[in-house]
């Protein structure tokens, strides 16, 4: 499925494998494994990808048939990658606003990227549980349980969960590039 929704996007845009590697300096052998589900990727490969592609990540992973501005608790689309422990799940109905919302949950150590990210935008976290180390560029920050941070998100970022329980956040970007 993810790989069907990669394939297709590439095509569209008229962005051969060899290009899309050349992009994400991810090998064509294994975004063609991707492309075919032999392989999963991970967030990081994924976030490259959707970058290339100019798209957010969520554009390989929602079902874009219901359109109501309505998410309901039990229908969010949710993203985890198999040994990751790291889960997302998007508030916003879709993509195709000027912002997108989700929740974030990281489990005690887990960290959202290995090497900060930078993407055009702006964003906000809240955190609703646990503790967020999160650095942007120099800066260093904690946040605890009530604790919002607003930021230029073309700062190269990272947020880690440092707490004994699982880091729960909400994150608004804009515009959507998750």
């Amino acid at each position: 499925m993810i790989g069907d929704k990669i394939r297709e996007k590439r095509l569209q845009v008229g962005m051969s494998l060899k290009e899309l590697s050349e992009k994400t300096n991810l090998t064509p052998g294994f975004l063609s494994q991707i492309e075919r589900d032999i392989s999963e990727p991970s967030i990081t490969s994924l976030r490259k990808i959707a970058e290339a592609l100019e798209v957010a990540v969520f554009y390989f992973l929602l079902d874009e048939t219901e359109k109501s501005p309505v998410v309901k608790k039990n229908e969010r689309q949710q993203l985890k990658f198999r040994d990751s422990h790291v889960t997302y799940e998007l508030l916003s109905p879709d993509l195709n606003r000027q912002m997108e919302m989700f929740i974030g949950r990281l489990e005690p150590g887990a960290m959202t990227c290995e090497e900060p990210l930078t993407h055009q935008g702006e964003e906000v976290n809240h955190v609703l549980q646990g503790k967020m180390w999160i650095t942007i560029g120099k800066d260093e920050y904690v946040l605890e349980e009530g604790d919002t941070i607003y930021y230029y998100s073309s700062i190269p970022h990272k947020i880690v969960s440092v707490g004994e329980e699982d880091l729960v956040f909400i994150s608004t970007i804009t515009p959507p590039r998750f």
